[in-house]
């Protein structure tokens, strides 16, 4: 089936497709290998006006949707270190599984910072033990420390964690690893879809270790929540 457009027009393109290989494929997708952690919070509030840094693909009630492509779901087509909005405007700021993908992570969140309002508060999510992924291109890995360093003086660290731990990330490498021996492309979605399923059930494991001081040592992603002085 052909796609135009840029690859990650190309990927959407395909989760919305209606065409019987598409929805097949979707069809058979085996449960992912990992669980979010229960303990993460998600309760600080929302504000009047919200921004979501990144969220294609996502039907986002209550935030401004910015990405870098017009894909489903955008609102606000422009780049993280060049915030398109007036200092202030935001009371709330997500911004999940970006930071990795940026030139300047520095600079994204001097602009996270500058957009928020005073006393608003900033949700960060960054892969910590993942594998290699594009969306256009993937810079970098963050621990929480590293995180908090990002944040500089003016945002305060009000929770921090461990959103998925060191079982999502044992599964998504054994999968990451199976795939490149195999050449062609329909043997690596034939082989991720078996042993996909076969994998998941182990992913419960990490409700234990979610309580253990140990788990960000091969935690998966860990995340933040800030907020500005």
């Amino acid at each position: 089936m052909s796609m135009g457009g840029t690859p990650m027009q190309q990927v959407y393109a395909r989760r919305r497709s209606q065409h019987w290989i598409d929805r097949l494929y979707r069809l058979l997708q085996p449960p992912l290998p990992l669980l979010e952690n229960r303990r993460e919070p998600r309760d600080f509030p929302l504000g009047r006006w919200n921004l979501y840094i990144g969220g294609a693909g996502c039907a986002l009630s209550g935030y401004v949707n910015l990405d870098l492509f017009a894909l489903p779901g955008v609102d606000v087509v422009g780049d993280a270190e060049q915030l398109p909005f007036r200092s202030g405007t935001f009371e709330r700021v997500e911004c999940d599984a970006v930071l990795e993908h940026v030139r300047c992570p520095e600079q994204v969140m001097r602009e996270i910072t500058r957009v928020l309002t005073r006393e608003g508060y900033a949700h960060i999510v960054t892969p910590f033990c993942h594998p290699f992924h594009e969306y256009p291109r993937d810079y970098r890995r963050f621990t929480l420390d590293g995180l908090k360093q990002l944040a500089g003086d003016g945002l305060e660290v009000v929770a921090e964690g461990w959103r998925t731990g060191p079982t999502a990330t044992v599964l998504i490498f054994i999968l990451e690893y199976v795939k490149i021996w195999l050449p062609w492309r329909a043997w690596r979605v034939i082989v991720h879809m078996a042993l996909g399923w076969l994998l998941f059930p182990f992913r419960y494991l990490d409700l234990i270790f979610f309580r253990a001081r140990s788990v960000g040592r091969i935690g998966n992603h860990c995340y933040l929540w800030l907020r500005k002085r």
